[in-house]
């Protein structure tokens, strides 16, 4: 039986929307939201109406039935820590999204938006999320950090990970639990998972400043110049928050997020571009290999993914690096419609049992 899924990709200006039969889609749409339209409302659950109704409208242009919908999946949002998998949208994953357990994000309300549009066309059509940024699969030994008020936490591109780690897994004839993979995710943001037996075991936290630098984020700073800093008076907490996660990374040294600026300008002679490029790659591979220890040097694959992935200097740097370790495939881009797509069949179709949250 073919399923039909509606998939809900809020972000913080626009709601990416589309819609699968089975894995093939047959509608797309980003419905962009002005700064003056968000600017309306207080909270981000409050925004719910006003992105339903607009949803509920591109379908309508596209001449997508409501009623042919068998299943809606909703980005994940910032919810309490869980295992990877997919989620029934149950009562009390709705609540933790509204209240923002982790945070406030847009994210926040795929999940509700999935569970309200769901009940809209009936009460037999089942709404899911699929591996929100706030999958912890970590081994408890990963989680020490140097001092006990400060413990290491994951927070990744899980989505995007497990995706292309189970469509490696699938490609290769084998169950993505009887591997041992490295993914690295090279977007706005980065990061490398240790997947072990389909458990992220290891991963910095790619959001608050650890790990490799990215294009917008810090990465990790060393730890006492960055006190002295915060304490300088010259910062407020926001602005420092804002150095580490936005302003940081590329922004920071040349004034651009995108690898392509940096590669262009590296290529015309400019030697700072050149020497944050270098030592975007070697980090990264730095943390490739700390990954190859974490799976005790029994690594299966290396997986590059994420838009920078779509970067032949980049991949072939990369590869001569780290190949030593294994073979190196590569799956450019992140097609989270398609993953979250993934996630809710996995369920539909019996493969999986969707979680409890």
């Amino acid at each position: 039986m073919a399923y039909k899924l509606l998939i809900i990709n809020p972000g913080s200006t626009s709601t990416k929307i589309g819609v699968f039969e089975d894995e093939t889609q047959i509608m797309e749409t980003t419905l962009r939201h002005s700064t003056e339209e968000i600017a309306k409302y207080n909270s981000i659950i409050d925004q719910k109406d006003f992105r339903k109704e607009v949803i509920l409208n591109a379908l309508k242009e596209n001449n997508i039935e409501l009623s042919s919908i068998d299943g809606c999946v909703g980005r994940g949002g910032m919810l309490k820590p869980i295992p990877g998998g997919t989620y029934a949208t149950s009562d009390a994953l709705i609540h933790d999204l509204e209240i923002g357990v982790q945070g406030q994000h847009a994210s926040n309300l795929g999940g509700i938006l999935a569970k309200e549009i769901a009940a809209e066309i009936g009460d037999s059509i089942p709404s899911y999320i699929v591996d929100p940024v706030v999958v912890d699969e970590l081994a408890p030994i990963a989680r020490y950090s140097g001092h006990p008020l400060l413990p290491r936490v994951s927070v990744f591109h899980a989505l995007n990970q497990k995706a292309v780690a189970k469509r490696y897994a699938k490609e290769a004839g084998k169950n993505y639990e009887d591997l041992n993979l490295i993914v690295v995710h090279m977007g706005g943001g980065v990061s490398v998972g240790a997947h072990k037996n389909g458990k992220v075991v290891d991963v910095a936290n790619a959001l608050d400043g650890d790990g490799p630098f990215s294009p917008e984020r810090t990465g990790g700073l060393p730890s006492g110049s960055l006190v002295k800093l915060c304490f300088s008076g010259k910062y407020t907490e926001a602005e420092v928050k804002k150095m580490i996660s936005g302003n940081g990374g590329f922004n920071a040294y040349l004034g651009t997020n995108d690898m392509r600026d940096v590669l262009k300008m590296a290529n015309e002679g400019n030697e700072t571009a050149r020497a944050v490029a270098d030592a975007f790659h070697y980090q990264l591979c730095k943390e490739i290999g700390a990954m190859a220890v974490v799976l005790g040097g029994k690594v299966d694959q290396i997986i590059l993914t994420g838009g920078i992935a779509y970067g032949k200097e980049t991949v072939d740097t990369m590869t001569a690096q780290v190949s030593w370790i294994a073979d190196v495939t590569v799956y450019p881009g992140e097609d989270e419609l398609l993953a979250l797509a993934q996630g809710g069949l996995r369920v539909m179709n019996g493969d999986e049992k969707a979680l409890e949250y």
